[in-house]
């Protein structure tokens, strides 16, 4: 009788319930998050980098047409082609410096060179000034 009653008692236990269990993709989900948040902030701040070193070249680029001593005419029509070039990146600018570049030519190619008039220096100083202003 005892052994009726117990289990008549088990009757009334039911099986175990199937839990759906979704951690293992919340983890992976997370993990997966985490990677690309952290290569999303290392794309901006390369970007940033690489604007700020942009900006640090052309200022360069300003300090050396700057410094440039027009007394070896040839050299110094090479040089600031060269670095007038290099910050011709806009429109102005490259309008400027085609403006310019003819001008310098006449340094540059010859063995011997004259000393570089008063309206190339006008207008490598007007080029230049532009180029500090829009940096």
């Amino acid at each position: 009788m005892n052994e009726q009653n117990l289990s008549a008692q088990l009757k009334d236990i039911k099986p175990l319930l199937e839990i759906p269990d979704n951690s293992f993709y919340i983890y992976w989900a997370l993990i997966i998050f985490v990677i690309l948040l952290g290569l999303a902030i290392l794309y901006f701040m390369g970007k940033k980098f690489w604007e700020n070193r942009k900006i640090n070249l052309a200022k360069g680029y300003v300090e050396q047409l700057k410094a440039i001593d027009w007394k070896d005419a040839k050299k110094s029509a090479y040089d600031a082609t060269y670095y007038a070039r290099l910050l011709a990146t806009d429109e102005r600018r490259k309008e400027l410096f085609s403006q310019l570049e003819p001008l310098l030519e006449q340094y540059k190619y010859k063995k011997q060179v004259s000393e570089v008039d008063q309206d190339t220096l006008n207008r490598f100083n007007l080029y230049v000034q532009v180029a500090d202003e829009s940096i």
